[in-house]
């Protein structure tokens, strides 16, 4: 699921810092809702589509990476991100909405899922934030996509989050769910009231052994857990269910998530290669591309609150608050809202 608390945000701008921004989130954001809404995006009953037609697979960087791709191959460019313990499947409703809206949408297994696998067996088993948004550039180096519109939720929202910040050339437009998430390691160190520290069990689970073989033998009874508890008002059926976790079943799945977990609050080292990239995070970067930042009215994991995080998008910005008992995983509880959300940041 996604990033710090929003109690790490607060201490990290202040109670002055938040005041202002709520302020500005409630007046000078509602200027930059304009977005021209050339395309509608028309309305869909989620679950309507169940399957991609192909998987792809490209070497990129350190993985051989599978991915759906959709649409025509001289459109304009998507890159959906999806996030744990979801797969491509959070997009399989979106992805054919932006394919009619003229849209090439590329959706990759992220490090860990599906058929995305590693070309070495040396190379480590790193869930670190830099390591899987430096896989997606390398994907983008793959296709020979100068730039795209990059979207995501929950680790695919973080992953879209750094990209933007560290290669805004790259990125012509963002949709984050959640909003900011770039992690910072450092405020990770603070102690959170114990209400907020209870909404991240699964992360102190994963730091001890017991959790690690813990979700290794009950992985997916683990991820319906997190699917029922991040979205409480979601009634998807066991089929849905079974498709996004079958890319559990991928070889590095339990290494790359523990060490996700265990690298946010320091228990576990990065690659040296990134510390330059993870310097430059820890500075939580303002986002200058145009964003707009979505949240479900029901998502029962932990989240900021967007006027904790409105002043970290210095260029075009809008938030969509999507209600009727959305959660967690909103792109495929709500894909009309996504995908339109898409289109009209790519024309912010």
């Amino acid at each position: 699921m996604t990033g710090e608390f929003n109690l790490p945000r607060r201490r990290f701008m202040g109670v002055a810092a938040l005041a202002v921004a709520a302020a500005q989130f409630g007046i000078g954001r509602a200027a930059l809702a304009k977005s021209t809404r050339e395309t509608s995006i028309p309305a869909t009953v989620p679950g309507t589509n169940t399957f991609f037609a192909e998987i792809k697979q490209v070497n990129a960087g350190v993985l051989n990476i599978g991915y759906a791709e959709v649409g025509r191959r001289d459109a304009p460019v998507v890159i959906l991100l999806h996030g744990w313990p979801y797969d491509i499947h959070t997009y399989v409703d979106v992805a054919p909405l932006l394919a009619k809206a003229g849209y090439r949408v590329i959706v990759p297994y992220l490090r860990g899922y599906g058929t995305t696998r590693f070309l070495s067996a040396d190379t480590p088993r790193n869930g670190q934030q830099a390591a899987i948004a430096a896989d997606i550039v390398a994907l983008m180096d793959a296709l020979g996509l100068d730039k795209a519109v990059v979207a995501g939720c929950d680790w695919g929202a973080r992953t879209a989050n750094i990209i933007a910040a560290l290669w805004p050339e790259r990125c012509k437009a963002m949709v984050s769910v959640s909003g900011y998430l770039i992690g910072s390691r450092e405020a990770n160190r603070m102690p959170l009231p114990p209400k907020a520290e209870l909404a991240w069990w699964y992360q102190f689970y994963f730091a001890t052994e017991r959790g690690r073989a813990g979700y290794e033998q009950h992985r997916n009874d683990f991820a319906r857990l997190i699917w029922q508890l991040a979205s409480p008002k979601w009634e998807f059926d066991d089929a849905t269910f079974a498709r996004s976790a079958a890319a559990l079943e991928n070889p590095d799945h339990v290494d790359i998530t523990i060490h996700n977990y265990r690298w946010r609050i320091s228990l576990a080292d990065g690659e040296r290669e990134f510390d330059e990239l993870e310097d430059r995070l820890a500075s939580l970067p303002v986002i200058t591309v145009p964003t707009i930042t979505l949240e479900g009215d029901a998502n029962g994991a932990p989240h900021p609150d967007p006027a904790a995080y409105a002043k970290k998008f210095s260029g075009k910005y809008e938030h969509r608050l999507i209600t009727g008992g959305i959660g967690h995983n909103l792109p495929q509880e709500a894909p009309q809202a996504f995908a339109q959300a898409v289109v009209d940041a790519d024309r912010l």
